[in-house]
Protein backbone atom coordinates (compact mmCIF):
# COMPACT_ATOMS: atom_id res chain seq x y z
CA UNK A 1 0.00 0.00 0.00
CA UNK A 2 1.38 3.37 -1.27
CA UNK A 3 1.63 5.74 1.84
CA UNK A 4 -0.08 8.46 0.68
CA UNK A 5 -3.09 5.80 0.73
CA UNK A 6 -2.47 4.44 4.17
CA UNK A 7 -2.25 8.26 5.40
CA UNK A 8 -5.55 8.56 3.60
CA UNK A 9 -7.10 5.24 4.79
CA UNK A 10 -5.91 4.92 8.81
CA UNK A 11 -9.83 5.32 10.32
CA UNK A 12 -10.92 4.81 14.04
CA UNK A 13 -11.29 1.10 14.28
CA UNK A 14 -13.36 0.23 17.50
CA UNK A 15 -14.77 -2.93 16.13
CA UNK A 16 -12.99 -6.46 15.64
CA UNK A 17 -13.28 -9.57 14.08
CA UNK A 18 -11.97 -11.51 16.78
CA UNK A 19 -8.42 -12.59 14.43
CA UNK A 20 -5.54 -12.66 16.60
CA UNK A 21 -2.36 -10.66 15.75
CA UNK A 22 0.20 -12.51 16.10
CA UNK A 23 3.80 -11.38 18.30
CA UNK A 24 5.10 -11.45 14.97
CA UNK A 25 3.02 -8.97 13.02
CA UNK A 26 2.60 -6.76 16.36
CA UNK A 27 6.79 -6.88 16.57
CA UNK A 28 7.24 -5.77 12.69
CA UNK A 29 4.75 -2.81 13.68
CA UNK A 30 6.82 -1.77 16.89
CA UNK A 31 9.90 -2.07 14.87
CA UNK A 32 8.70 0.17 11.94
CA UNK A 33 6.85 2.83 14.13
CA UNK A 34 9.94 3.20 16.66
CA UNK A 35 11.22 5.93 14.34
CA UNK A 36 8.83 8.65 15.27
CA UNK A 37 10.66 11.69 16.43
CA UNK A 38 10.66 12.56 19.94
CA UNK A 39 12.23 15.69 22.04
CA UNK A 40 16.04 16.17 21.78
CA UNK A 41 15.91 12.18 20.03
CA UNK A 42 15.38 11.31 24.18
CA UNK A 43 12.96 8.64 23.26
CA UNK A 44 10.87 8.83 26.52
CA UNK A 45 7.94 6.69 24.92
CA UNK A 46 7.12 3.40 26.00
CA UNK A 47 4.28 1.00 25.33
CA UNK A 48 2.88 -2.49 27.52
CA UNK A 49 1.27 -4.85 25.36
CA UNK A 50 -1.33 -6.09 27.22
CA UNK A 51 -3.06 -9.34 26.03
CA UNK A 52 -4.32 -10.58 29.09
CA UNK A 53 -8.56 -10.22 28.80
CA UNK A 54 -9.26 -9.59 32.34
CA UNK A 55 -6.17 -7.09 32.46
CA UNK A 56 -8.14 -5.84 29.24
CA UNK A 57 -11.61 -5.50 30.78
CA UNK A 58 -9.83 -3.96 34.07
CA UNK A 59 -8.43 -0.92 31.63
CA UNK A 60 -11.60 -0.45 30.05
CA UNK A 61 -13.60 -0.23 33.25
CA UNK A 62 -11.21 2.21 34.42
CA UNK A 63 -13.01 4.43 31.57
CA UNK A 64 -16.01 4.53 32.90
CA UNK A 65 -16.44 7.40 35.00
CA UNK A 66 -14.53 9.23 32.03
CA UNK A 67 -17.11 8.13 29.42
CA UNK A 68 -20.04 8.73 31.26
CA UNK A 69 -19.09 12.13 30.94
CA UNK A 70 -17.90 12.51 27.72
CA UNK A 71 -21.84 11.03 27.41
CA UNK A 72 -23.86 13.65 29.41
CA UNK A 73 -21.82 16.24 28.12
CA UNK A 74 -22.33 15.86 24.36
CA UNK A 75 -26.01 14.52 25.18
CA UNK A 76 -26.11 18.36 26.94
CA UNK A 77 -24.43 20.01 23.66
CA UNK A 78 -21.25 20.59 25.33
CA UNK A 79 -17.82 19.62 24.18
CA UNK A 80 -16.71 16.73 26.85
CA UNK A 81 -13.99 17.39 28.85
CA UNK A 82 -13.41 20.79 27.69
CA UNK A 83 -10.40 22.65 29.00
CA UNK A 84 -11.73 26.11 28.09
CA UNK A 85 -15.27 25.69 28.43
CA UNK A 86 -16.41 24.23 31.67
CA UNK A 87 -19.07 21.79 31.78
CA UNK A 88 -22.69 23.47 33.01
CA UNK A 89 -23.72 19.41 34.48
CA UNK A 90 -24.19 18.85 38.06
CA UNK A 91 -22.34 15.78 39.05
CA UNK A 92 -25.61 13.86 39.95
CA UNK A 93 -26.62 13.91 36.33
CA UNK A 94 -22.91 13.02 35.37
CA UNK A 95 -23.66 9.63 37.35
CA UNK A 96 -27.18 9.37 36.56
CA UNK A 97 -25.69 8.73 32.70
CA UNK A 98 -25.18 5.48 31.24
CA UNK A 99 -21.44 4.46 30.19
CA UNK A 100 -21.58 4.12 26.08
CA UNK A 101 -20.49 0.65 25.03
CA UNK A 102 -18.99 1.39 22.28
CA UNK A 103 -16.54 4.05 23.86
CA UNK A 104 -15.27 0.84 26.76
CA UNK A 105 -16.16 -2.31 24.76
CA UNK A 106 -13.49 -1.53 22.34
CA UNK A 107 -10.36 -2.38 24.28
CA UNK A 108 -12.17 -5.64 25.73
CA UNK A 109 -13.15 -7.12 22.59
CA UNK A 110 -9.97 -6.34 20.66
CA UNK A 111 -6.55 -8.46 19.77
CA UNK A 112 -4.43 -6.33 21.99
CA UNK A 113 -3.99 -3.50 24.27
CA UNK A 114 -1.52 -1.52 23.63
CA UNK A 115 -0.75 1.17 27.18
CA UNK A 116 1.41 4.19 25.58
CA UNK A 117 3.18 6.26 28.07
CA UNK A 118 5.86 9.34 27.93
CA UNK A 119 8.67 9.88 30.82
CA UNK A 120 7.66 13.34 32.04
CA UNK A 121 11.39 13.85 33.07
CA UNK A 122 12.73 13.94 29.90
CA UNK A 123 10.55 15.76 27.55
CA UNK A 124 11.01 19.30 27.25
CA UNK A 125 7.30 20.96 28.22
CA UNK A 126 7.57 24.56 26.75
CA UNK A 127 4.02 25.27 27.95
CA UNK A 128 4.83 24.25 31.56
CA UNK A 129 4.54 27.85 32.82
CA UNK A 130 1.16 29.06 30.49
CA UNK A 131 -2.15 29.38 31.72
CA UNK A 132 -4.28 26.25 29.92
CA UNK A 133 -3.52 22.64 29.95
CA UNK A 134 -0.10 21.72 28.69
CA UNK A 135 -0.10 20.17 25.07
CA UNK A 136 3.80 20.10 23.88
CA UNK A 137 4.80 17.07 25.37
CA UNK A 138 2.51 15.09 23.26
CA UNK A 139 4.73 15.86 20.79
CA UNK A 140 7.05 13.29 22.22
CA UNK A 141 4.57 10.46 22.49
CA UNK A 142 1.65 10.74 19.66
CA UNK A 143 3.98 10.45 16.27
CA UNK A 144 4.69 7.14 17.61
CA UNK A 145 1.45 6.30 18.66
CA UNK A 146 0.33 7.65 15.03
CA UNK A 147 3.43 5.52 13.42
CA UNK A 148 1.67 2.40 14.94
CA UNK A 149 -1.71 3.22 13.67
CA UNK A 150 -0.43 3.77 10.34
CA UNK A 151 1.60 0.63 10.70
CA UNK A 152 -1.20 -1.47 11.62
CA UNK A 153 -3.03 -0.20 8.51
CA UNK A 154 -0.48 -1.02 6.10
CA UNK A 155 -0.51 -4.58 7.91
CA UNK A 156 -4.62 -4.72 7.48
CA UNK A 157 -5.12 -4.67 11.03
CA UNK A 158 -6.53 -1.00 12.80
CA UNK A 159 -7.28 0.34 16.43
CA UNK A 160 -8.15 3.84 17.65
CA UNK A 161 -6.63 6.09 19.80
CA UNK A 162 -8.51 6.21 23.66
CA UNK A 163 -8.18 8.52 26.67
CA UNK A 164 -10.54 8.06 29.07
CA UNK A 165 -8.33 6.31 31.19
CA UNK A 166 -6.06 8.81 31.70
CA UNK A 167 -8.90 10.77 34.00
CA UNK A 168 -7.68 8.37 36.37
CA UNK A 169 -4.13 7.62 35.49
CA UNK A 170 -3.27 7.46 39.33
CA UNK A 171 -5.35 3.66 38.93
CA UNK A 172 -4.16 2.42 35.95
CA UNK A 173 -0.66 3.17 37.05
CA UNK A 174 -1.36 1.15 40.13
CA UNK A 175 -2.46 -1.55 37.75
CA UNK A 176 0.18 -1.78 35.53
CA UNK A 177 3.00 -1.02 38.10
CA UNK A 178 3.83 2.45 36.10
CA UNK A 179 6.23 4.97 37.73
CA UNK A 180 4.37 8.01 38.49
CA UNK A 181 6.85 10.12 36.23
CA UNK A 182 5.56 8.48 33.39
CA UNK A 183 2.50 9.80 32.13
CA UNK A 184 -0.51 7.83 30.60
CA UNK A 185 -0.78 9.59 27.01
CA UNK A 186 -3.02 6.85 25.06
CA UNK A 187 -4.75 3.11 25.04
CA UNK A 188 -4.70 1.82 21.39
CA UNK A 189 -6.65 -1.50 21.04
CA UNK A 190 -6.03 -3.25 17.83
CA UNK A 191 -7.53 -5.82 16.05
CA UNK A 192 -8.59 -6.90 12.21
CA UNK A 193 -11.51 -4.54 11.49
CA UNK A 194 -14.79 -5.86 10.57
CA UNK A 195 -15.04 -3.62 7.84
CA UNK A 196 -11.96 -1.35 6.04
CA UNK A 197 -13.18 1.67 5.40
CA UNK A 198 -11.61 3.39 2.48
CA UNK A 199 -12.67 7.22 2.68
CA UNK A 200 -12.74 9.23 5.36
CA UNK A 201 -14.46 12.56 6.01
CA UNK A 202 -11.80 15.15 6.59
CA UNK A 203 -12.26 18.94 6.03
CA UNK A 204 -10.46 20.82 3.05
CA UNK A 205 -6.78 22.19 3.08
CA UNK A 206 -8.40 25.58 2.49
CA UNK A 207 -10.68 25.16 5.51
CA UNK A 208 -7.67 24.94 7.92
CA UNK A 209 -4.88 26.36 6.07
CA UNK A 210 -4.18 30.19 5.77
CA UNK A 211 -1.29 32.73 4.67
CA UNK A 212 0.94 34.15 6.91
CA UNK A 213 -1.69 34.92 9.77
CA UNK A 214 -4.36 33.37 11.66
CA UNK A 215 -7.32 35.24 9.49
CA UNK A 216 -5.15 35.42 6.18
CA UNK A 217 -6.26 34.66 2.92
CA UNK A 218 -7.48 30.11 2.68
CA UNK A 219 -4.30 28.61 1.24
CA UNK A 220 -5.34 27.19 -1.80
CA UNK A 221 -3.47 26.27 -4.96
Amino acid sequence: MELFEVMRTTFAARKYTGEEISDAVLFDILDNARFAPSGGNRQGNRVIVVRNAKMREALSKLGETAAKQYAAQIKAGENPWNSVIPTQLRDDEIAATPAPSHLLDTIKNASVALVFLVDLTVVASMDKDLDRVGVISGASIYPFVWNVLLAARQAGYGGTITTLSAACEAEVQELLNIPSHYALSAIVPLGKPVKQLTKLKRNRVDEFAMHERFDGKPFIV
